[in-house]
This record gives structure tokens, sequence and C-alpha cells, in this order.
């Protein structure tokens, strides 16, 4: 008896290493069957508990979704994970984060671009690029429509940006904006450019090299009064990164429309394109709808008529 006790105590430590690793690598599905084996509960109790807060879901399901076979993404399922989380005594958040990263390529479903992990740590150094240009997080600008065109090359790689802004001005003063670009994993900001190309002029420039944010200002040659509104109209030039599978962009406030249209090369064309949107990068996605590709010009767009806090993007499969 001794002895299995010592072998049981074994399994446990193990278990709780496995589940520990998971946690925080990931992906989903193996960190979901590492919990539920560290905590030693059949998928019938683990069905029952769901049930006890409220949330329904079968045993099949629950079975596809540590098994790798199938990914929670309906209200009710996402539900069911934040109940997951705490039945099996996991931190908060942890199995929605692994979700939101969608790197379980056990499902079929390429990985995407950016990590949450990549993410957060870019957002902590565009602060601090932006500390060195002296620009507050409010630079001022009301943002009335944002139309944004997206290149992606013969590599299939993102080659570049082109923004069109129009703005207003909440105070008085306003005499520039500071634009920002996270380039594709791998990217080499140094050998990006940055173009003004209307009503504006490039000043600062500033990056990070392993995050691939690049910030620069834009120069109005004018000072703006509260209540004024401007055009201006900027470029970035990458090129710098492997194959590129999304391009997503964040909102602070709610702001006016904004409009994405992403162009392909004629000798690379993806299978299928989509967009969707994210509360935050912790959260999973929603709102998947699929887009297609126009045959003269080769690209897909999106239209938000007034943006509100979190992300919108589009993502595209190669074959």
């Amino acid at each position: 008896m001794p002895h299995a006790t010592q072998h049981a105590d074994v399994a446990a430590v193990v278990a709780t290493a496995e589940l520990d690793s998971a946690l925080r690598g990931g992906p989903f599905h193996v960190a979901l069957r590492a919990a539920i084996a560290a905590r030693g509960l059949p998928l019938q109790r683990v069905q029952h508990h769901l049930s006890r807060h409220g949330v329904k879901v079968g045993v099949t399901s629950l079975s596809y979704w540590q098994q790798g076979a199938r990914r929670p993404q309906r209200p009710e399922s996402l539900r069911a994970v934040r109940a997951l989380e705490e039945i099996l005594q996991l931190p908060e958040e942890s199995l929605i984060r692994l979700l939101a990263e969608s790197d379980d390529t056990a499902t079929g479903q390429h990985p995407a671009a950016r990590s949450y992990r990549s993410l957060v740590e870019a957002s902590g150094v565009l602060h601090r690029l932006l500390a060195e240009l002296d620009s507050p997080v409010d630079g001022g600008l009301h943002t009335l429509g944002h139309h944004e065109r997206v290149r992606i090359g013969g590599r299939r790689e993102l080659l570049g940006r082109e923004s069109h802004h129009i703005v207003r001005a909440h105070k008085d003063g306003v005499d520039r904006f500071v634009a920002v670009h996270h380039g594709d994993p791998g990217c080499v900001p140094e050998r990006m450019q940055v173009h003004a190309l209307e009503n504006c002029r490039t000043g600062r420039v500033r990056l990070h090299h392993d995050t691939g944010v690049l910030v620069a200002e834009l120069l109005f040659d004018t000072r703006l009064r509260a209540g004024e509104t401007f055009l201006f109209r900027y470029a970035v030039e990458d090129g710098t990164a492997g194959v590129s599978r999304e391009y997503v962009r964040g909102f602070g406030p709610a702001g006016g429309q904004y409009a994405l249209q992403v162009r392909f090369d004629e000798n690379a064309l993806p299978t299928r394109c989509h967009r969707f949107t994210q509360h935050s990068p912790a959260a999973p996605r929603s709102g998947r709808q699929e887009l297609a590709l126009t045959g003269l010009h080769r690209s897909v767009h999106i239209v938000e008529p007034r943006v509100r806090s979190g992300i919108v993007g589009i993502g595209w499969d190669w074959e």
C-alpha cells in the first residue's frame, strides 16, 4: 500500500507540473485536458458542475474540446470555458487567454499572426516609445474617419499600408499625429520606411526591434484650434517579415468610421478571407464573417460605421 500511495503522489506531482506547463504555453486543448486530469474529474462530473453553473455542454463537446477536435466559439461555449476555470480551480482568464492566442494547430486553423503575449509586450513597448516622443495617450484629436489600405505581396508578406485620416481637434494647439505600425512576427522595423503623403511631413521615428513596433510623428505645419477638422495621409513600407495571415487594428475610445481594405498580389491569392472582432487581446474572437475576394482587384474590405473600443481585423488562409 505505501508503494501505491507513493506512485499516486508521484502521479499527482507529474499531473500538476504538466498543467502548469500547459497553462503557460498552451495550446488550449492540452491545457484543458491537463486541468481535468489534475483534478481527477471524469467528464460526466465536469458536465454536472457546469450545469450547476447554469451552463449546458454535452460530454461529447467536452471530449472534443480536450482532444483539439473542436474549439469553443459560441457565446454559450465561451461561458462554459469561464465556468471551467472556476470548476477546475484555474487562474482567471487562463483558458480564455489560450483560446485568444489561437495557436491550436490541431483544429486545422492557422495560428494567429500575433499571440496575446506578443500584444501585451508590444503594448508596454508602445507606451515607452510614445513617452520618448513626449506624446500623451490623448493626442487631442478625435477620429471622424480612417480609411486604411493594406498590400500583401507575392511572397505572401505584408508589403505595406496606406492610411487616410479625417480628424477633429478637441483642444487648441494640436499640430501632430503619432502613427503606430506593428509588423508581423520576424519583421525588421529598421528597414521600414514612413512616407508623409498629404498635408503632413515625417518627424521623429522610434522603433523596437524585438516586438516589431514602429512609431512616427506626422507634423501638420499648422496648429489646430478646438473644433477644427484636418485631413492627412501617410504610408508605411514594410515587406520585411515572412508569411502574413491577418491585419488587425485596435481602438481605444469609440470613434468614427473605419474602413479596411486588403489587396493581394495576383500570384499569391488566399483560399478564403474573413473579418473578426475582439473586445480585448485577452478575449476570444467573435463576429466572424466570410469575405468574398473580388476577382478584378483581388481585394476584400470591411467598413465599421462607428468603431467601438476593442480590435477589428481581417484574416486569411493560404493553401
